[in-house]
């Protein structure tokens, strides 16, 4: 058998009175998590939850969300971690499309939660958690999850399950449709973890882990609180990144290890008060989501004595695929070698291997790390998994010492500030605008985001709309992080002889 939780419960038990997470100015040892996490199990057996359904989580960093993630393990249900922007109309897609029965939110977004679980007659239980520890109440028609694990027994004893069983169900976009849920496994999950708590990050006992990233994306989850945990570490929670404060938190707390995307390396090196403050305790950093700009890695780094480590992944991935490594020399701007157990390959257009150093290909993985597949989509696995491997549909080159660089995706991607937004997505919505007759979404390069999300339209005949009123319509139907800041009008857009919109050409403008 093998079980996620198990990462938890044997470092409680080595080390109970040891402060596993901190949160303002509240530290909570690693026996209160543990047992939390037992009662919250028991309180999803109190409910008349099963093993193998799934319990859906819209929390920010907070300690409430590793009690569910951990409990909701020790009642084997897998865990369907969700963006804490997303809508109601979102929210309910995700619900319905991974069978949640069970959704435990944050209080701050509830009212989202609320209308978009009301669709949803599967998900029979909202789950509330309060920043208030000691305050029981819930919105009427909810459960309070303090008064849930307050009254619950604890589940002692891990359930017997199998190292294939789906653990996680992290969804991701693609170009075409939806988002699709990307089934992790325990054994995907626990060793990738184990990877960067021992041979990548080294988070042993005495590691003070600051999660800033989001613990709902596969990076946070399982480079911060999995490894962290599994090394008997610390874990720092801030549940939203602000420079000033991750300063204050960075120094007070002497931490040891900083994993984040570019955009907060960025605002933390211009940051006009960053001499105030010691980060000398910094040992280890890390950097994923996006391509890190050379220059802003090599000038934190040297003002900071530190060595930030750039690797790759995905959510289909756990995410670690490939990283620069301590024992190896870094290679700024390359996403460094495949990880150990994990292969890559180049391919073409065709689907053949690109022998050539130097040569563009796309990156196909094989490993412990790959997903089982996209939950309830044959057909995106049988693209996904052409040949047995997978596809991540992102190009680069190898250069002579293996290591690998970024050069294109082949899908249309943009990586907004570390978000992955899909243009399909939001040109869907677009589309449903009622003065929209055609519409195309790119990205456009950002100092600090890395890339913004443009939106180009041409308007139906007879009909007006500013690109406030473009911008105003989007953000009521999108998550924060995806809709377009900046709308440009055309009388046509161009098109290739098939009709197809050429957005290499709404690139080239």
């Amino acid at each position: 058998m093998l079980n996620l939780a198990s990462l938890l419960r044997d470092s409680a038990h080595a080390s109970p009175a040891k402060t596993a997470l901190i949160i303002n100015d509240r530290q909570l040892p690693y026996m209160m998590v543990h047992g939390y996490a037992q009662r919250f199990a028991g309180g999803l057996k109190k409910l008349g939850i099963h093993p193998g359904q799934h319990i859906a989580l819209l929390l920010p960093n907070v300690p409430h969300f590793t009690l569910a993630y951990f409990g909701a393990h020790y009642n084997a249900n897998p865990v369907v971690p969700m963006n804490v922007l997303l809508t109601a109309d979102e929210i309910a897609y995700h619900l319905e499309d991974s069978d949640a029965v069970a959704l435990v939110v944050w209080e701050g977004f509830y009212e989202q939660a609320k209308a978009g679980a009301a669709r949803v007659p599967t998900c029979k239980h909202v789950i509330v958690a309060k920043a208030d520890p000691t305050d029981p109440t819930a919105p009427e028609g909810a459960i309070s999850m303090t008064a849930l694990i307050g009254t619950s027994e604890p589940v002692t004893e891990l359930p017997n399950t199998m190292p294939d069983d789906t653990a996680v169900i992290l969804y991701t976009s693609g170009t075409t449709g939806r988002p699709k849920g990307a089934e992790l496994t325990h054994f995907n999950l626990f060793y990738n973890a184990e990877y960067a708590a021992t041979k990548l990050l080294r988070t042993d006992s005495s590691a003070v882990a600051f999660a800033v990233l989001p613990l709902f994306h596969s990076f946070g989850q399982t480079c911060i609180q999995n490894a962290t945990l599994l090394g008997g570490g610390t874990i720092v929670l801030m549940p939203r990144f602000e420079p000033t404060a991750a300063f204050e938190l960075l120094a007070k707390h002497k931490v040891t290890l900083f994993a984040g995307v570019p955009t907060m390396y960025f605002a933390l090196l211009h940051h006009p008060d960053a001499g105030k403050y010691d980060l000398s305790t910094l040992k280890y950093c890390a950097s994923g989501g996006a391509a890190m700009p050379v220059e802003v890695m090599k000038a934190f780094d040297e003002k900071y004595k530190v060595n930030i480590l750039e690797g790759y992944g995905l959510s289909e991935t756990s995410p670690v695929a490939s990283f620069n490594i301590l024992e190896r020399p870094k290679k700024p701007g390359s996403i460094g070698l495949p990880i150990k157990g994990v292969e890559f390959k180049l391919v073409d257009d065709q689907d053949k291997t690109v022998e050539k150093n130097g040569e563009p290909g796309e990156i196909c993985i094989k490993g412990h790390n790959v997903m089982k597949g996209y939950y309830k989509k044959p057909e995106a696995n049988a693209e996904a998994f052409k040949g047995g491997w997978f596809h991540t549909g992102d190009v680069a080159i190898r250069d002579d010492d293996g290591y690998y660089f970024i050069v294109d995706r082949k899908k249309d991607m943009i990586i907004r500030g570390g978000f992955n937004v899909y243009p399909r997505e939001i040109e869907e919505c677009l589309y449903a605008h009622p003065a929209v007759a055609e519409a195309a979404v790119i990205g456009v390069p950002h100092e600090s985001h890395g890339e913004e999300v443009k939106a180009i339209l041409a308007l139906k005949p007879g009909h007006k709309a500013s690109a406030e009123d473009i911008i105003a319509y989007c953000k009521e139907h999108l998550a924060a992080y995806k809709y377009p800041r900046v709308v440009e009008f055309m009388d046509a857009l161009p098109k290739g002889p098939t009709g197809k919109i050429l957005k290499r050409e709404l690139r080239t403008k």
